[in-house]
């Protein structure tokens, strides 16, 4: 089988530095009584601690001592906006809220910046207001994971898979900075990013949220885009931090989501520890548990889920690595702990979870960790080092004496803006997998034909997480400022037509000078987004029958395929002249015309992205399977490759053998 080359990827060099190895335990790990906690030995790593500012500490057990239990327990709350009042803030101490995906103040999509940040202001009064003898201001949590995706307006930036492919780490501290002043411009302070997963198996729908398969572009990415969020803390515009999932979570058996990782420990180490020392070494002030499992067969250790594992939330997180900050749960993950709820955990606690976020069950979970407590079931000690936590980052962030909107930020519109940034991005982000006949760059003033069902779709172009959770039940009305590729081409091409055939059907080819299909997957996040095998063919057969429609007319086709990973497309590849790697490139389609045209006989830009991923030859991810383009490949106008040739095609498959349900 034809392998092209492989060029090798620009940019910093990312040496993987790998600090140590995990031994072999000897017992099971699921969360337990401490003394019969398996012990993390001495080859585990460890990373300097932060000084801590002696002033600050002094004030927090001041605070702490000061504090009944209900106060504590309140602390540890994180719930929905949907589910909890100011007014609940005020009399439960909760010490957290959060908007998941499709969450806007009032339930409305369409909320303005003015709203966001009143109700911002709103649960700061209300807590302040309480009769707590040291009223703490409270955390807002929400997933700006590729900018402010909830709010309807912001910038959107590629996902992470294609920052991934860009290998700048410069460009993702920039896109850091960019999320902070908008995610502040609503009055929010906490972001839930980024995603430092080590993808082993595309067909986790979650692939998107990380930057590759290479733990060393990881690690280098993870402690850039902290640094870009957090600055020194003390910024208009900066904000909390989160290093996630801890710790495994694209390690998990054919890529099932919330599934097991089954792996020895160095490989565990070696590949998924390493987002969390470069985002650790960064500053990251809170790290999210997975809602993952990791299992060592061959030591035979099953460590349960990462949620009420002690052994890997204490004794490795926070005294190994000497995390000071506090870690949260992920959505009602504490409830997959066995023998818990989501009303109730001590399991969790007593594991090292500091916060427990919570959709709705709040009230008795706060009632079941106050008696929990009074019974002895979690220690006093456990709690007070919680909040603890809780405080240290609430004050390192500088919420105390600050309403939220008093930032610089809060609710300018313009604080939620940076295409540039965002076109730049995409330009970096592209790769070019095939160029035969350097049908590009397009000449502008040309007849082009745009086909296939994403050219003018801006939810595929975005993906998920993009105003809704799975980024579904949009339409390009949601995202007003928002270019698609369609309209960039018709941007682009100055002086020439552009007809756009969604299906191909009912035109003449040879009227045009080149054809466009603009293709790929439909929106979707996590779990929703897993897939049995990895043919497009066999979920958008759409997509290949408008290549069928349009190739073999004696017209150049180029295909722009839009996705969340890589995935089998010989069958795509064979009637496409050129075809681009759009990954989801966010809001800012002109970014990828950019790429796409010349200015009079030159191009305006050459591309320079890369493959973060193998690109697989077949549909069923196994060892050994054959790889069309390896990691780090991507072609360029200045060094072009030899014509791809014909590839073989496989009939698509719907589901692969060892894929588990």
């Amino acid at each position: 089988m034809f392998r092209p080359h492989r060029r090798r990827a620009r940019g910093l060099a990312l040496g993987l530095c790998l600090m140590g190895v995990v031994p072999p335990l000897v017992a099971q790990a699921q969360s337990a009584p401490p003394s019969a906690q398996p012990r993390v030995g001495s080859d585990w790593p460890t990373l300097p601690a932060t000084p801590l500012d002696p002033d600050q500490e002094r004030r927090i057990a001041a605070m702490v001592g000061r504090m009944s239990l209900r106060q504590k327990v309140g602390q540890m709350i994180q719930t929905e906006i949907k589910a909890a009042s100011p007014e609940d803030l005020r009399t439960w101490y909760l010490g957290s809220v959060l908007n998941g995906g499709g969450s806007w103040p009032g339930g409305r999509q369409d909320a303005s910046l003015t709203s966001w940040v009143r109700l911002a202001d709103a649960y700061y009064d209300a807590a302040m207001a309480s009769d707590a003898p040291d009223p703490v201001p409270p955390l807002w949590g929400v997933d700006a994971v590729h900018g402010h995706n909830n709010v309807q307006g912001a910038t959107l930036f590629p996902h992470n898979i294609g920052l991934g492919a860009a290998r700048d780490p410069e460009l993702v501290g920039e896109i850091g900075r960019a999320v902070g002043r908008a995610v502040r411009a609503t009055g929010i302070n906490w972001v839930f990013a980024p995603t430092v997963a080590v993808v082993q198996d595309q067909r986790w729908g979650r692939t998107y949220e990380g930057f590759g398969a290479d733990p060393a572009l990881v690690r280098t990415y993870a402690g850039a885009y902290v640094r870009g969020l957090q600055g020194d803390l003390k910024g208009d515009g900066t904000v909390i931090a989160t290093v996630k999932h801890f710790f495994g979570d694209g390690g998990t058996e054919t890529g099932r989501n919330e599934g097991v990782t089954l792996a020895p420990a160095r490989q565990m180490f070696d590949l998924h520890a390493q987002g969390y020392l470069g985002g650790l070494a960064a500053g990251a002030q809170t790290v999210m548990a997975s809602f993952s499992s990791w299992s060592d067969p061959a030591a035979g250790i099953d460590y349960g889920k990462m949620h009420g594992s002690r052994v890997l939330l204490t004794d490795f997180l926070k005294t190994r690595l000497n995390f000071q900050g506090l870690v949260i749960s992920d959505w009602d993950g504490i409830g997959q702990v066995p023998g818990c709820t989501r009303s109730h955990c001590p399991q969790a606690i007593n594991a090292g979870v500091d916060m427990l976020m919570v959709s709705t069950e709040w009230k008795p979970l706060i009632e079941n960790t106050v008696k929990d407590v009074e019974t002895g079931a979690v220690p006093m000690a456990r709690i007070d080092d919680a909040v603890t936590r809780i405080l240290r980052v609430k004050m390192r962030a500088g919420l105390f004496g600050r309403r939220p909107s008093a930032s610089r930020y809060a609710g300018k519109p313009a604080a939620i803006e940076a295409r540039g940034l965002a076109r730049r991005a995409v330009r970096e982000s592209l790769v070019l997998l095939k160029n035969d006949g350097a049908v590009l760059p397009l000449r502008p003033g040309r007849r082009v034909l745009v086909v296939g069902k994403s050219a003018d779709s801006l939810p595929d172009q975005v993906g998920g997480w993009s105003i809704t959770w799975q980024g579904d039940h949009t339409t390009n009305a949601d995202f007003p400022r928002a270019v698609s590729v369609l309209s960039a081409l018709r941007r682009a091409n100055r002086g020439g037509k552009v007809t756009y055939a969604p299906t191909g059907e009912g035109v003449r080819v040879e009227d045009f000078d080149v054809v466009v299909a603009v293709i790929g997957e439909r929106p979707y996040a996590e779990t929703a987004g897993d897939v049995a095998s990895l043919s497009h063919t066999a979920r958008y057969p759409e997509d290949l029958k408008v290549l069928e429609a349009v190739a073999g007319h004696g017209r150049p086709v180029v295909t722009l395929f839009e996705s969340g990973r890589t995935v089998y497309v010989n069958d795509l590849l064979n009637r496409s002249d050129a075809f681009v790697a759009l990954w989801l490139p966010g809001s800012e389609g002109q970014g990828v015309t950019d790429l796409l045209f010349r200015d009079a006989r030159h191009p305006r830009f050459d591309f320079r992205g890369v493959t973060p991923f193998d690109w697989l030859a077949t549909a069923c991810p196994a060892p050994g399977a054959p790889v069309l383009f390896r990691a780090g490949f991507g072609l360029t106008y200045k060094h072009p490759a030899a014509p791809l040739g014909p590839l073989g095609e496989a009939a698509p498959v719907q589901s692969c053998p060892d894929v588990r349900r």
